[in-house]
């Protein structure tokens, strides 16, 4: 069995100093407070267990390349950014690579000028692309001679690597869950049709009730805006109705937590009157009474196969495949979920 190679992590723990302190040694960076005595301590130990200096050290003629530039069109509008910016940064560090963020905020000038000056930038090894929602997007022309991975979005052509969540599979396995506990009358709160993944998750609870015999009735799905207040409002109409649904799947938690609001309003036990299962797995599902039986959006595992294959494409020196991965969105089974009751 090959020896395992080793890493900054290694020379940092031998060292006593962090590993952002031995990235700055190994790679020169300029202008960085590093005493002489914690330097040269750094340098020695790399080279006693051979760690390979000459990649690191910056020369004139080969700059090190480890800076994996992650551009974004939105950073705050909810935790998933986030969630894949650790995903991917994490990674990288396990490779001895750094990731650096910028938001273009849907700017195109914005976004032109950031990459002007990172493509120029010597350290840099690849760049991750990503979108806020999942969609089909218009990558730009630069990117096709830089190693490249599109995270949470796919070109037209597919003609990068890219990796989106597997949406169907997700609002599939929601509205599966409520089947096998015994519901039938499944409403559906989803968010704006116009969003792949609204699209998607509509698309998964169709095809459940279709594999369990479960005639589609369209009077049972409403369109909210993923926000609490549209949840509460849209799970009101579908429990007014004259036979009402015993569950409510819903798009995101966030709806989620509003259709519970309005069930609890008309004095509905969650899960004793009432199954909601949500999507996304936000932090507070699992603190929600009841815990919130919800699909987990991938988003960690999307950064880091994000920056695994920009990281191996960018080292192997040879355009990436044109793979398209749906990550799967696992089912996260807690306790708002029952057997309908009685009628």
């Amino acid at each position: 069995m090959p020896a395992r190679r080793p890493t900054m992590t290694d020379i940092a723990k031998q060292a006593g100093v962090s590993q952002s302190t031995v990235s700055l040694v190994l790679n020169d960076v300029p202008g960085t407070k590093v005493s002489p005595a914690t330097r040269e301590l750094v340098l020695a130990i790399a080279r006693d267990i051979s760690y390979p200096l000459v990649r690191h050290v910056r020369s004139s003629a080969a700059p090190a390349r480890n800076l994996i530039l992650y551009l974004t069109d939105e950073l705050a509008t909810s935790p998933h950014a986030m969630q894949t910016i650790d995903g991917a940064t994490n990674t990288a560090w396990e490779h001895d690579c750094l990731v650096t963020v910028f938001a273009t905020r849907s700017d195109p000038e914005r976004e032109a000028a950031i990459l002007a000056q990172m493509l120029a930038h010597p350290a840099l090894l690849g760049v991750i692309y990503a979108t806020i929602f999942t969609r089909a997007a218009t990558i730009p022309a630069v990117l096709r001679e830089v190693p490249t991975v599109l995270l949470n979005c796919h070109a037209r052509d597919h003609a990068m690597p890219s990796v989106v969540p597997g949406e169907v599979l997700g609002g599939f396995a929601a509205t599966m869950h409520l089947v096998e506990a015994g519901h039938r009358r499944i409403g559906f709160i989803n968010g704006e049709p116009w969003l792949e993944a609204a699209a998607e998750r509509l698309k998964g609870y169709r095809q459940a009730l279709t594999t369990a015999d479960i005639p589609y009735d369209a009077a049972l799905v409403r369109q909210g805006d993923w926000q609490v207040g549209s949840g509460f409002e849209q799970a009101s109409a579908l429990l007014a109705l004259a036979d009402p649904p015993t569950a409510l799947f819903c798009a995101n938690d966030l709806m989620a937590v509003g259709a519970i609001d309005a069930a609890r309003k008309l004095e509905l036990d969650i899960p004793g009157r009432l199954s909601v299962v949500g999507y996304d797995d936000q932090d507070m599902a699992r603190y929600f009474h009841p815990p919130l039986t919800t699909v987990l959006l991938p988003n960690g595992e999307m950064g880091r196969w994000a920056a695994e294959t920009v990281i191996a494409q960018a080292r192997a020196g040879v355009p990436g495949r044109r793979h398209h991965i749906k990550m799967e969105c696992p089912l996260v089974v807690r306790d708002s979920v029952a057997p309908p009751a009685p009628r």
